[in-house]
């Protein structure tokens, strides 16, 4: 683990900005693509949830991996997911001062975006197989179970994250991210719901009236998410925990090591 004992610092509230119009343009886009391939009448409609969700899948996980290739996800991170950001903050690789703003404008897009498709696509996002792409668990999966597979499926990709967030490997990080979201969705929509976002849930779940279950959504990634980044802690050999890790899922690393930098954007918690 890094000893640095640099002052602990902020982003810019612009950061938090790029964040909500992420978050905004995630939840607008998974709203959309749920509409027409599960709208009745859509010339799209894949009467097969399982292999709806599995198109889903791979359309999330692509356009999960152009945002945070975009301009703002280059500038803010790109998170889009309130757990990612705690567990980078856990790891020392976010500053703890810019979390609440950057949870608070993943949430605020998550509302606002579901809105705007709401504005754009109408009534059709109220019927049944849609429900405004609220993700809910299958009807035999008990709540422990639902929230014991969100939060191990944050635990590992947080293990992943913390693996590639690194100089050697951190191209990777924004595929991988993509691919692991992607295969959730397909592999465990049906199950648990394959979320681990509370971002992704809260906006649909608000606006379609299906709360019952949504502290598990909202809980699980976040617990999963600060365990994950508690092993980056564990005294375990050749962990290399003292290598500064990067916040950029866009696998930005030209000045992550903030002991050796002169950079004045913050590398610590605070």
């Amino acid at each position: 683990m890094s000893t640095s004992a640099s002052p602990p610092g902020k982003l810019p509230l612009t950061r938090a900005a790029d964040e909500f119009l992420l978050t905004t343009v995630l939840l607008f886009v998974a709203v959309t693509v749920v509409r027409w391939l599960r709208g009745p009448g859509s010339p799209l409609y894949i009467a097969d949830l399982g292999v709806a969700l599995v198109v889903v899948g791979i359309l999330s996980g692509t356009i999960l991996t152009a945002l945070i290739f975009t301009a703002p996800g280059r500038r803010s991170g790109g998170h889009m997911n309130p757990a990612v950001t705690v567990a980078l903050w856990l790891m020392n690789a976010f500053p703890g001062r810019s979390v609440l703003p950057y949870v608070l404008a993943q949430l605020a897009g998550s509302a606002v975006g579901t809105g705007l498709a709401r504005l754009v696509w109408g009534p059709v996002l109220s019927v049944p197989s849609v429900a405004h792409a609220a993700i809910r668990p299958g009807p035999s999966w008990h709540p422990a179970a639902v929230f014991l597979t969100e939060a191990g499926c944050m635990f590992v990709l947080i293990l992943i994250v913390r693996f590639l967030a690194r100089p050697r490997y951190a191209r990777l990080l924004p595929y991988a991210i993509g691919l692991c979201v992607g295969l959730v969705i397909a592999l465990l929509g049906t199950r648990s719901g394959g979320c681990i976002n509370p971002a992704r849930q809260l906006g649909p779940a608000a606006f379609s009236g299906q709360t019952l279950d949504l502290w598990i959504y909202l809980v699980a990634p976040i617990l999963g998410a600060a365990l994950g980044a508690s092993i980056h802690h564990l005294p375990i050999p050749h962990m290399r925990r003292h290598q500064a890790l990067t916040y950029k899922m866009c696998g930005d690393c030209t000045v992550i090591n903030w002991e050796t930098s002169s950079t004045s954007e913050p590398r610590t918690r605070a």
